[in-house]
C-alpha cells in the first residue's frame, strides 16, 4: 500500500515538485520514497512495505528502462500471473506484485485488467509511445485523481498532492456542493476542487497527445437468475467467500481485523489467519452506540487478541478537522470519524487490517432494501391514483403515522432512492443555498445509472446505485483515507471479482426474505459463526450525533460555524440556524442535515482559509 503521484509535460524543478507532492501524502507510505524523472515524465512514490519488504521499490522500470510504473494496492493473484509471464520470457528482478503489473502491461496492455484480482490504482509511462496508462480497480477501493494544469497532466492518490503542483488555483466546485447536500458525499467525477477529477471505479485512462481518454472496463451490473436451488447457490457463494479471504491473507507482515460485532466483519475475522481484532464504540458499554461487548464475546470465542477503545465526546469533535483534512473532500458520514479512531488503534499493533465493506451492497444488507417488499401492498393501485394519494399525504403534519409510507409508495424507485443517504431534497437544498449552481435534480442525475437496470427488480436497481455511487463515494473513500491517515493498509475481501460473480446472479429472494436482510449470506455464515452473530440485525456504525447536537458545547460549536463568514458565503444562515434550533428543541431530528453542512464548513475552513475571520475551531486542531 502506497501513495503515488506524477506529471507529464512539466520540465522545471521536476524532482523538487514531486517531492513536495509526495510529502503531502507521506502518511500513505512512510517507509521510503523515490522519484523518477525521464523524457518529460515525472513519477513519484512513497511506500508502505507489505510484500517483498527488501525489494519492490518504485517507480519501477522494465529491463529496457523505456517503461515505468507507480502502483498503489495489492494484486492477490500476482504469483500465478508471474509464472505465466516468466513462461513468456519476462525476467523478474524482485518478488513484488508491482513488477507483475509492469510486465503484465508490457505483455497484455489494457487487457491486463481482465486478468488481475485485487485492489489497485496504478500508472504506467511508455517512453517510446509517449503515453500514460492509468487504471483503478473494479469497485474503487484505491483512489486516483487527475487534472490538466496549464497543459500538463497531473495525477496522485489524493487531491492534496495535486494541490502542491505549481499553477493550480483553488476554486470550489459549487455543483459538487449542491449535489453533496443531497448525497452527503462528493458524487461527481469532478471533485469539490474545480478542475480536479477522480478516475471512476472500474475505469482506465490514457493520456496521449495532450488528450485524456477515460474508458470503462468493468460495470457491476446485477444479472439475477431464476435459480431455485438454494443449496447450490449457497455452496457457490461459500466457496467464493472463503477463497477470497485466503487470497487477502498474502502479506509479509502481520494482519489484523476490524471487528464491529456485525455479521460482515465477524465472518472475515473467523476466516482470516491473523490473531488481533480491533473495535471502537461510544458512551458507556450498554449504549446502543456501542458494539464492543458483542465484538468482545465473539473475539473470545475465536481466540483473538481484542483491542478496544471508547471514543469520548471531546476527542470526537476535536478529530473532525483532521478527518476532513485527510478526506480531501467533505463527508456528511459521521462514521468516518469512528473509522479514524479504530484505524489509529489498529496501527499501534499491525500494518494491515481486514474489514467488511461491500457485503451490504453485494448481498442486500441495508434495511432500506426491505422497502420494496413493504411497499408492494400499494403497487396494485394504479400509478395515477398513487400519485394523487402521495400529493395529499405531503400536506399532512409530519407527526401523522403512515405519512412517509404513502409518500414513498406513490413514487417509483427511480424517484425515491438515491442511495443510503438522502439528506436534503432538491427543493430543500435550493432553499438553504445562497446561490444555486444549476446542478441536476437527484433523480435526473441518477437516470444514466437507472437506465442500465431496466427490467430488474427494485432491490437490484437499488443495489446498483449503491455499488456504483454510495460504495465508491462514501464507504470506500472513508475506509481508504481513515486507514491511510495512520499508514494502515485496509483490505476488503468481499469486494473481490470472484465474490461479485457469485453475488451477481442471486435472485431477490436470496437477498431479502421474511423481513431479513442478506438472507443467503447469513445462511453461509451460520456454518462458521454463533447464531447470534450470523443473525445480528444491521446497525451500521452508530454515532451519537443526534444526542450531542442538543448539548450546549456542541450546539454552540455548530452555531458558531453556521454564523461564520464561510456559511454566509454559501448559505442562507437563517435557514441553517432554524434547522439547528428545531433539532435542539426536539421538534425534528435534523441531525444528518446539520452534520452534512457543518462538515462542509469545517472542510472549507481547512482548504480555503479566510483571513480576518473568527475561526470556529482553533488552528491547533488543523493538521
Amino acid at each position: 500500500m502506497c501513495g503515488i503521484c506524477g506529471f507529464i509535460g512539466y520540465q522545471k524543478e521536476e524532482e523538487k515538485i514531486a517531492r513536495r507532492m509526495l510529502e503531502a501524502i507521506r502518511h500513505r507510505g512512510p517507509d521510503g520514497q523515490d522519484v523518477r524523472v525521464q523524457g518529460g515524465a515525472t513519477l513519484g512514490f512513497c511506500r508502505l512495505s507489505i510484500i517483498d519488504l527488501d525489494g519492490g521499490m518504485q517507480p519501477m522500470e522494465n529491463e529496457t528502462k523505456d517503461m515505468a510504473l507507480v502502483f498503489n494496492g495489492e494484486i492477490y493473484n500476482y504469483r500465478v500471473l508471474r509464472k505465466q509471464l516468466e513462461e513468456k520470457g519476462h525476467v523478474f528482478t524482485s518478488h513484488s506484485d508491482s513488477e507483475t503489473l509492469l510486465h503484465g502491461y508490457e505483455e497484455y496492455g489494457e487487457k491486463l485488467l481482465d486478468k488481475i484480482r485485487g485492489m489497485f490504482a496504478f500508472a504506467v509511462w511508455d517512453e517510446k509511445k509517449k503515453t500514460l496508462f492509468a487504471a483503478r480497480d473494479f469497485f474503487g477501493i484505491k483512489p486516483f485523481y487527475y487534472s490538466v494544469i496549464d497543459g500538463c497532466f497531473v495525477f496522485a492518490s489524493e487531491i492534496k498532492s495535486i494541490l502542491e503542483f505549481p499553477g493550480y488555483h483553488r476554486e470550489v466546485n459549487t455543483e459538487a456542493l449542491e449535489q453533496y447536500l443531497s448525497f452527503q458525499y462528493s458524487v461527481l467525477d469532478e471533485t469539490f476542487f474545480k478542475g480536479i477529477y477522480r478516475l471512476p471505479a472500474g475505469c482506465f485512462l490514457k493520456y496521449e497527445n495532450g488528450q485524456v481518454h477515460v474508458t470503462r472496463y468493468f460495470d457491476p451490473i446485477l444479472t439475477p437468475k431464476n435459480i431455485h436451488n438454494e443449496k447450490k447457490l449457497q455452496e457457490r457463494l461459500e466457496k467464493a467467500l472463503t477463497h477470497s479471504v485466503r487470497c487477502h491473507m498474502i502479506s509479509d507482515v502481520e494482519i489484523g481485523a476490524f471487528l464491529s460485532g456485525g455479521v460482515d466483519s465477524s465472518f472475515v475475522a473467523e476466516q482470516f489467519s491473523g490473531k488481533k481484532a480491533f473495535t471502537v464504540g461510544f458512551m458507556d458499554m450498554q449504549s446502543k452506540y456501542n458494539e464492543i461487548e458483542a465484538a468482545a464475546d465473539l473475539a473470545e470465542k475465536l481466540e483473538l487478541e481484542h483491542h478496544t477503545k471508547i471514543i469520548g465526546k471531546e476527542e470526537f469533535w476535536e478529530a473532525v478537522p483532521k478527518v476532513m483534512y485527510y478526506l480531501d473532500e467533505p463527508s456528511g458520514d459521521a462514521s468516518a470519524v469512528a473509522l479514524y479512531f479504530v484505524s489509529e488503534e489498529a496501527a499501534k499493533y499491525v500494518k494491515v487490517v481486514t474489514s467488511g465493506e461491500g457485503a451490504d451492497e453485494l448481498f442486500g444488507g441495508y434495511n432500506i432494501y426491505l422497502e420494496p417488499e413493504a411497499l408492494k401492498w400499494m403497487k396494485w393501485i394504479p400509478k395515477k391514483i398513487r400519485r394523487s394519494i402521495g400529493k395529499q399525504a405531503v400536506k399532512l403534519p409530519e407527526t401523522v403515522r403512515g405519512r412517509n409510507y404513502l409518500i414513498r409508495a406513490s413514487k417509483d424507485v427511480e424517484e425515491r432512492f438515491i442511495g443510503n443517504a438522502n439528506i436534503f431534497s432538491t427543493e430543500e437544498r435550493r432553499k438553504i443555498l445562497r446561490k444555486a449552481s444549476g446542478a441536476q435534480e437527484t433523480d435526473a442525475f441518477l437516470q444514466k445509472y437507472y437506465d442500465k437496470t431496466a427490467g430488474l427488480k427494485d432491490i437490484d436497481k437499488m443495489q446498483y446505485i449503491d455499488l456504483t455511487c454510495w460504495l465508491e463515494g462514501d464507504i470506500l473513500l472513508n475506509a481508504d483515507r481513515m486507514s491511510m491517515a495512520h499508514s494502515l493498509e485496509l483490505r476488503v475481501p468481499y469486494l473481490d471479482k470472484e465474490v461479485f460473480k457469485a453475488a451477481q446472479i442471486m435472485p431477490a429472494k436470496m437477498k431479502t426474505r421474511h423481513n431479513q436482510t442478506k438472507y443467503l449470506f447469513r445462511k453461509v455464515t451460520e456454518k462458521y459463526l454463533p447464531a447470534e452473530s450470523a443473525r445480528k440485525k444491521k446497525l451500521g456504525f452508530p454515532v451519537p450525533i443526534r444526542v450531542w447536537l442538543r448539548e450546549e458545547p456542541y450546539y454552540d460549536k455548530v452555531k458558531e460555524a453556521f454564523e461564520s463568514e464561510a456559511a454566509r458565503k454559501y448559505f442562507h444562515t437563517e435557514e441553517l440556524l432554524q434547522l439547528l434550533d428545531e433539532h435542539k428543541s426536539g421538534q425534528k431530528d435534523n441531525s444528518r442535515k446539520i452534520w452534512t453542512v457543518y462538515t462542509f464548513l469545517v472542510w472549507y475552513r481547512i482548504y480555503f482559509p479566510l483571513s480576518g475571520v473568527c475561526a470556529f475551531f482553533s488552528t491547533e486542531d488543523m493538521v
